[in-house]
C-alpha cells in the first residue's frame, strides 16, 4: 500500500494485529456507570502548535443511531477523527467508544469501531477481496471466517460480484463503498465516516448513503457521519454543528431550526456561523 491515507488506515489498525477476539465490556473502564453511549466525545481538545484545531468539542451518538457532523472545510472534522482513532494521542478530554476509553484500553476500543477516511486507502494494486482480507487478518480474524465475513459485507453493498477485480478497476464510488465493506469486516458497532460522498457523482453519493443508512436501521451499527452537505441529512438525524473547532449547536435538526429562528437548516447554519454550506449543485460543479 502507499499513500498517506493507507498509512493512516494501518496506525488506526495496527493495535489490533493479533488481538483476537473482542475483549469483553465488563473489563474495561467505562466513561460512566450506565449503559454508555456507543461513542461518546466529552471536553475534547487539540491543537496544532498555536492553533487550536478542537476547542471542548463534545458529542455522542447512542447505541443504532445515526449522528450528522456538521461543518465546513477546516471546520476539525478530520482532526476529530484523527483522535476518534487514535492517529493523535487525546490529550485534552475523553473518547470512549461502547465504553471502552480509547486512551486507556485502546485495543477494546478501536476492536469495536470501523472507520472511513476521506482520502482513499483502498491498496489498487491488488483484488478486492485480498483488500478485504488484509484488514480482517488486522483484527485478528482466522481465515475461514475472514473469507465467510468478506463475502457478507460485499453482499451488503451489492458488489460481491467485484471480489476477484482489482480494486483500480472500479469507479470512485465503487472504491468508496468497497471501503465502507471494508470497515465493516470485524463486525464492529461503531460506523465513523469523513466525508464519504467527497468527489463522488449524484447517484453514487445517493447509493452509499442509502446503504449506510439500511446498515444503521438494520443491523443496529451507530454511525457517526462527517460531512458539509446538507442534503445527506435527515429530519430525524442527530445534528452535531461543528464551526472553527467549537461546537455551536447539538440535537435534532428541528430542535436547531427552531433556536436560531430559521425556516430550514441552511438557514440555521448560517445563523449559528455567518456562512453557509454550499448548495448540492455547486459542490457538483466543482467535483
Amino acid at each position: 500500500m502507499d499513500g498517506p491515507g493507507v498509512a493512516a488506515l494501518s496506525a488506526a489498525t495496527r493495535s489490533l494485529a493479533g488481538a483476537g477476539t473482542r475483549p469483553e465490556p465488563a473489563a474495561a473502564t467505562p466513561l460512566a456507570a450506565a449503559v454508555p453511549a456507543a461513542l461518546s466525545v466529552a471536553g475534547v481538545s487539540h491543537s496544532y502548535g498555536e492553533r487550536r484545531a478542537l476547542d471542548n468539542v463534545s458529542l455522542s451518538v447512542p447505541r443504532g443511531g445515526f449522528a450528522a457532523l456538521l461543518g465546513l472545510n477546516g471546520a476539525g472534522k478530520t482532526t476529530l477523527f484523527s483522535l476518534i482513532t487514535r492517529l493523535f494521542d487525546t490529550r485534552h478530554g475523553r473518547i470512549a467508544v461502547q465504553g471502552f476509553d480509547i486512551s486507556r484500553r485502546p485495543s477494546a476500543a478501536l476492536a469495536e469501531l470501523g472507520v472511513v477516511f476521506q482520502a482513499r486507502t483502498l491498496d489498487l494494486d491488488i483484488t478486492v477481496g485480498d483488500n478485504l482480507l488484509y484488514h480482517a487478518a488486522l483484527h485478528g480474524l482466522g481465515r475461514k471466517p475472514a473469507r465467510a465475513r468478506v463475502a457478507e459485507v460485499l453482499e451488503d453493498v451489492g458488489l460481491s460480484d467485484r471480489i476477484r477485480d482489482k480494486a483500480r478497476q472500479l469507479s470512485g464510488g465503487q472504491m468508496r463503498r468497497i471501503e465502507i465493506a471494508r470497515a465493516l469486516v470485524h463486525e464492529p458497532s461503531v460506523l465513523a465516516l469523513d466525508e464519504p460522498t467527497v468527489g463522488l457523482d449524484v447517484a453514487s453519493k445517493a447509493t452509499i448513503v442509502e446503504q449506510v443508512r439500511t446498515l444503521s436501521r438494520t443491523r443496529g451499527v451507530a454511525v457517526l457521519w462527517a460531512t458539509h452537505l446538507l442534503d445527506e441529512i435527515e429530519p430525524a438525524d442527530h445534528v452535531v454543528v461543528l464551526h472553527h473547532g467549537r461546537v455551536l449547536a447539538s440535537g435534532g435538526m428541528s430542535e436547531i431550526v427552531a433556536a436560531t429562528g430559521a425556516a430550514e437548516l441552511r438557514s440555521a447554519f448560517r445563523a449559528l456561523t455567518g456562512d453557509a454550506p454550499p448548495a448540492p449543485e455547486a459542490e457538483e460543479a466543482g467535483a
